[in-house]
């Protein structure tokens, strides 16, 4: 595992990406007293209004990214789409954390699958679908229902087509723009769950209670934490995650996503940055899934991430965050991410309802 000093106060975090999540990682670093640098295509992205400062430039503009990687001491991302090449490049300058083979397993889920299945870790039934005549031939042993998912860039529910039968192949094979693909077989499943996890530069492991999630059209609407879930099932799902940031020897904060089912857990996806479904964390527990990513990708010792309260996070989607000034009446945690247009399906905010702990 890489070693490194611990930074200093005062020194200075790249960021890729400039959306939520980099705004919550800038404010926990600004709290820590280090300073964040975005580094986004966008002329405003949210982030950028609460760091230090803001490169705007393309992902593959290679000096604008030569000059970045000067002016920071670590750099990390808020989105796992990061094109492999800008990884590569700013690797080759300084430290970047998690590793850039972390990112290319998350990226592609044939990667990301076989990854996981050769850890042992079960998945949902899949092929990878390279050409049409593959789909028919991955039919034969992965009965509809079924989905069809892009091998790469997919979020949100975007870039997928589900078949109720056979004779969906075709559509959905022109839905997904004949991209590759993996065909995953339809899990029968109770809860999907996740689990932050956090790895330090040290390899010390945190991981946080899982939360239930629960989905509205393919994006998160709820996490509620604790979920219900046996004690074996919570344990096995910790170990899950901790199992999968020593493989990857990975620094920093992710999400696991897991399937609950009569066999047991499955693992439906990896998401290598902080995590939507971990935003109840910012006000349940003492140091948060953003905190504990500075920590961790600045070598600094990682926080308790024990739960001190139980947690309901609503995500405000679209015109429900024009609500703001009634639910900023409420006794909650109220977060807006100073997006300037509403948008339907666009992430505007979320609220964090606690209640005491009951167990």
């Amino acid at each position: 595992s890489e070693q490194g000093a611990p930074l200093s106060p005062g020194t200075t975090i790249g960021i890729l990406g400039g959306g939520q999540l980099g705004r919550m990682l800038a404010m926990a670093a600004a709290r820590l007293g280090l300073r964040a640098h975005i580094y986004d295509p966008s002329g405003d992205p949210p982030a950028a209004q609460v760091a230090a400062h803001h490169t705007e430039a393309a992902y593959d503009d290679t000096e604008a990214l030569a000059r970045f990687a000067a002016a920071v001491d670590v750099v990390t991302f808020e989105f796992e789409n990061v094109p492999a090449p800008t990884a590569a490049a700013l690797a080759a300058q300084t430290a970047v954390r998690p590793n850039p083979r972390a990112l290319e397993i998350a990226q592609d889920r044939v990667l990301e699958k076989s990854f996981l299945n050769d850890l042992g870790i079960a998945t949902a039934p899949w092929a990878e679908i390279g050409e049409r005549a593959a789909l028919d031939a991955a039919l034969s042993q992965i009965a509809p229902p079924a989905v069809l998912k892009t091998r790469r860039f997919g979020y949100d529910g975007k870039g997928q087509a589900r078949l109720t039968g056979l004779d969906d192949a075709g559509w959905a094979w022109e839905t997904i723009g004949k991209a590759p693909a993996v065909l995953e077989g339809f899990v029968d499943f109770r809860a999907e769950i996740s689990v932050i996890a956090v790895r330090g530069l040290n390899g010390r492991v945190v991981c946080y209670d899982p939360g239930l999630n629960e989905h509205r059209e393919g994006i998160l609407h709820r996490t509620t934490v604790p979920a219900p879930l046996s004690r074996k099932i919570a344990q096995d799902a910790v170990l899950i995650a901790g199992r999968i940031v020593n493989a990857l020897d990975y620094v920093g904060t992710i999400g696991v996503e897991l399937f609950v089912t009569p066999q047991g857990l499955l693992v439906n996806e990896i998401a290598p940055r902080v995590h939507n479904s971990g935003h109840w964390t910012i006000e349940a527990c003492l140091v948060d899934q953003f905190e504990n990513h500075i920590r961790a990708v600045a070598g600094w010792p990682l926080g308790d991430g024990a739960r001190h309260s139980d947690a309901v996070m609503e995500n405000l989607i679209g015109e429900e965050a024009l609500a703001w000034l009634n639910l900023a009446a409420e006794p909650a945690g109220f977060h807006l991410y100073g997006k300037d247009t509403v948008r339907a399906g666009r992430k505007m905010g979320h609220i964090t309802r606690l209640s005491p702990r009951r167990a």
